[in-house]
């Protein structure tokens, strides 16, 4: 019986906190004009607040005596391709010329392309 109580307040806490994630998250994708800002408001915040409405998910079947674990799976699945499709939605609008070229990296090409860099000479 305790148990139950205590899943159930949980379960309620987890909803609040999750959907005021989401509702930031909402708001920000509606008051941003531009697209990498846009993008931001969602991936980051939303993520956070469909976890936590997933874990109110379990916890309320915790409570009701039939506890499941298909959420963990849709947590991992969420956890795991929203910032993989972030990235991707970015570069597109990078390479459609959408927003602002992000800056060129300081002193070094090699950063993110399949250049190697010159072999150094040995200091010695």
């Amino acid at each position: 019986m305790m148990l139950e109580t205590v899943a159930t307040y949980a379960a309620g806490i987890s909803l609040l906190i999750g959907s005021g994630f989401v509702l930031v998250g909402v708001i920000g994708l509606l008051k941003f004009n531009d697209p990498m800002t846009r993008l931001h408001a969602p991936t980051k915040v939303g993520t956070i607040g469909i976890g936590m409405l997933l874990l109110a998910s379990m916890l309320s079947a915790l409570a009701a005596g039939d506890p499941s674990i298909h959420e963990l799976l849709i947590m991992a699945f969420l956890f795991v391709t929203a910032p993989v499709s972030a990235h991707f939605i970015a570069k597109v609008n990078i390479h459609r010329q959408d927003c602002v070229t992000p800056p060129s990296p300081p002193r070094d090409d090699t950063w993110s392309t399949l250049k190697s860099p010159d072999a150094e000479p040995d200091p010695k």
